[in-house]
């Protein structure tokens, strides 16, 4: 398995907030998870690429943003290029999002959860 490390709190404790994060303080290539918070928190959507460019879009998509009411938040985890398909895969697998439907063709790679306290 490949250890990762997520960010996925601000100083403060709280989860990032999609919308509220400093996105021009964000200088990392990898994979992400934004998930909405509520009675019954889901992965919303999985991605990889440059972690800010890629939420930049992200907030604009109206298929992501169908879930606002309930809280967007996101996390992300530096990845080496050569691995950020099989680690995509396995996110997606493990935690199938609700918007998306292709992932890289590629063995999946597992990593710690993000979801850990």
């Amino acid at each position: 398995m490949l250890q990762v490390t997520w960010i996925k709190k601000f100083k403060s404790g709280e989860f990032i907030d999609l919308h509220r994060v400093d996105l021009s303080k964000v200088d990392t290539f990898g994979v992400y998870l934004i998930w909405h918070g509520g009675q019954t928190p889901r992965v919303v959507r999985v991605g990889q690429g440059d972690i800010a460019d890629r939420l930049e879009c992200h907030r604009t998509d109206p298929r992501v943003q169908a879930y606002r009411d309930e809280g967007l938040y996101v996390t992300w985890a530096a990845v080496p290029e050569v691995l950020v398909d099989g680690v995509e895969r396995y996110l997606a697998e493990e935690w199938p999002p609700l918007v998306g439907d292709r992932w890289p063709n590629v063995r999946p790679l597992e990593v710690n959860t993000p979801f850990a306290a």
